[in-house]
């Protein structure tokens, strides 16, 4: 949990950023940080108002198609019947 800020706190802190900046720089110091805040705030609100639309970059690819040969096998049989009524093979 943050601790509360109080006056004495914010004297503090006042006089330190006067120690670092000098009088002269005060209010250009503040004048960017108003800025920044602002720009911030604003930046918040328009993401929520409007949804984030994302697009895809669309790439077209080359199709190649490659015949491989491919072995064919034959296989023979011869078969013979011999005088004797018997069947052989070889």
């Amino acid at each position: 949990m943050l601790p509360r800020i109080g006056p004495v706190e914010l004297i503090l802190i006042l006089v330190i950023v006067t120690m670092l900046f000098g009088v002269g720089k005060l209010p250009e110091v503040f004048g960017a940080v108003g800025r920044g805040i602002r720009e911030f705030r604003r930046g918040a609100s328009e993401d929520e108002a409007k949804p984030q639309v994302t697009t895809a970059e669309v790439t077209t690819a080359e199709v190649t198609t490659v015949e491989t040969p491919t072995e064919t096998r034959t296989e023979t049989t011869t078969v013979s019947t011999a005088g004797d009524g018997n069947t052989h093979q070889g």
